[in-house]
C-alpha cells in the first residue's frame, strides 16, 4: 500500500504540473497575447492544479509513514519468530540480525508485551531475552534470574528490584 500511495502521489503532482503548464500555455496562445486574458487563464489553471499537487504531496507523505510502520511491524514479527524458535535470544543478536539499534529493539519488545504477544523475561544487564509461557510466569513470585522477590513494574511487567530483570506477562 505504501508503494501505491507514493506512485499515486507522484502521478497527482505530475498531473497538476501538466494542467498548470498546459492551461497557462493554452490561455496565452488563445488570447493572442492580451495580458488580462492570459492572467485569467494562468490563475484558473493554478486553481485546478493546486488541489492535484496538494493531494499528491499528501499521498507521498502518507506513503512514507505507511512504509515506516511496515518496517516496524516486520521487525517485531522477526523478533517474535526468533524468540519463539530459540527460546532465548541475546539482545545483541537481535540488534545485529534486525539491523536496528538497541533502543529500537527495546521499544519493539515493550510494544510486543503491551499487545500481549510476548511473554517471558529479559535481563538487560546480561543482554538476554527469554521466552516462557504466561501460565508459568504468573505463578512465579521469585526472579528466574537471581531468585529475589518480585514487584509489579507496570501493566504486564514485573521487575526484580535486585537484578533489574523484567518479566513480561
Amino acid at each position: 500500500m505504501a508503494k501505491n500511495s507514493g506512485v499515486i502521489g507522484i502521478v497527482l503532482i505530475g498531473a497538476g504540473a501538466l494542467v498548470f503548464l498546459g492551461g497557462s500555455i493554452a490561455s496565452v496562445i488563445s488570447t493572442g497575447g492580451e495580458i488580462g486574458g492570459s492572467v485569467l487563464g494562468v490563475v484558473l489553471s493554478l486553481l485546478v492544479a493546486i488541489p492535484l499537487v496538494g493531494g499528491g504531496i499528501f499521498m507521498l507523505i502518507r506513503g512514507r509513514g505507511e512504509a515506516a510502520r511496515q518496517v516496524g511491524a516486520t521487525r517485531q514479527r522477526r523478533i517474535l519468530d526468533m524468540i519463539k524458535s530459540r527460546g532465548q535470544v541475546a539482545i545483541s543478536d537481535l540488534v545485529l540480525d534486525l539491523n536496528a539499534n538497541s533502543d529500537q529493539v527495546r521499544n519493539d519488545i515493550h510494544q510486543l508485551v503491551g499487545m500481549g504477544l510476548l511473554t517471558g523475561y529479559v535481563n538487560w544487564d546480561k543482554g538476554m531475552l527469554y521466552s516462557q509461557e504466561a501460565a508459568q510466569l504468573k505463578q512465579r513470585d521469585t526472579c528466574p534470574n537471581c531468585g529475589g522477590q518480585l514487584t509489579l513494574g507496570g501493566k504486564g511487567v514485573i521487575v526484580c528490584p535486585y537484578c533489574g530483570t523484567e518479566i513480561f506477562l
